[in-house]
């Protein structure tokens, strides 16, 4: 097995935390190819991909509250951010289903999206945001919520608590809130903040996800339907010839019947008892 029948093998198995790696890897190549990276060594994403905080841009693309989520500024920004979603999916598939991670991945892009393009118009500042880091703090705020006490073992520092984890990424974050990255920090703050409300609401009975899976099913259902279908249910329903048998059969019953009853009034007043129409009738049977 080659090394690429070995990565399809991969995808068709690893299960949705490895589709979503390599549909991030897979934007990136896509990048290489149409957004190749400038003089200082990040891609020129369009307006059409990257989230820009201009509400005349934004209103007019609403796609791109997920499209951003799936493509990095370079190289390092991607493995990075592979790095620790890997990282952070583990953790979370560990108590979780992979249509609730897909979801969050999705719903949690979305609201940090909206944060930062809020954040920004209110802040009156202009800039665009790519890169997946607002989906893995909800992914590892949401397990760290919900299990904080488990324990990682880390290279160098042996074995700690989640939320240990956790705890010292959100306050890079909030320290580096006013750097040349604060739009990125701020939806990364957004993106912690819906992994723990996602929690708490599916604690209290709401999973939030079965928006997405809905959406998903309704499509795949919508496209998985065959031009064929209509005919089989045509041909199905048709009356077929057999049908038409017991109709024939309670015809015949129903005429011998009648023979029977002319032939017991001949039987007993005489065939000249016979009205004209049970005659005809008679003669016609017996032909």
């Amino acid at each position: 097995m080659n090394i690429l029948d070995d990565l399809k093998l991969q995808y068709r198995l690893g299960g949705i935390a490895i589709r979503v790696i390599y549909w991030n890897i897979a934007c990136f190549l896509i990048s290489l190819v149409f957004f190749w990276p400038n003089f200082t060594g990040a891609f020129a994403f369009p307006n059409w991909l990257a989230l820009s905080s201009d509400p005349q841009v934004f209103l007019f693309r609403p796609w791109t509250f997920l499209t951003y989520a799936f493509f990095h500024f370079d190289f390092w920004h991607l493995l990075f951010n592979m790095v620790i979603l890997n990282f952070a999916s583990t953790l979370f598939l560990t108590y979780f289903t992979q249509k609730q991670f897909l979801g969050l991945y999705v719903l949690s892009a979305v609201f940090a999206g909206v944060v930062f393009a809020l954040s920004f118009y209110f802040l009156d500042f202009s800039a665009p945001i790519v890169g997946a880091s607002a989906v893995i703090m909800a992914l590892l705020v949401a397990a760290t919520t919900y299990q904080p006490l488990m324990p990682v073992r880390l290279m160098f520092l042996g074995s700690v608590k989640l939320w240990h984890i956790t705890a010292v990424i959100l306050v890079l974050n909030l320290v580096q809130l006013r750097s040349d990255n604060m739009g990125g920090q701020i939806s990364h703050l957004a993106g912690a903040f819906f992994g723990f409300a996602y929690i708490k609401l599916l604690q209290n009975g709401t999973d939030l996800s079965i928006i997405i899976t809905r959406i998903i099913d309704f499509f795949f259902n919508l496209f998985k339907k065959s031009p064929s279908t209509p005919f089989k249910k045509v041909y199905r329903n048709y009356p077929k010839p057999t049908e038409k048998i017991p109709s024939r059969v309670v015809m015949k019953d129903k005429t011998q019947q009648q023979i029977d009853e002319i032939l017991d009034k001949i039987g007993k007043s005489g065939y000249d008892c016979l009205t004209k129409e049970e005659k005809e009738f008679l003669l016609k049977a017996g032909k």
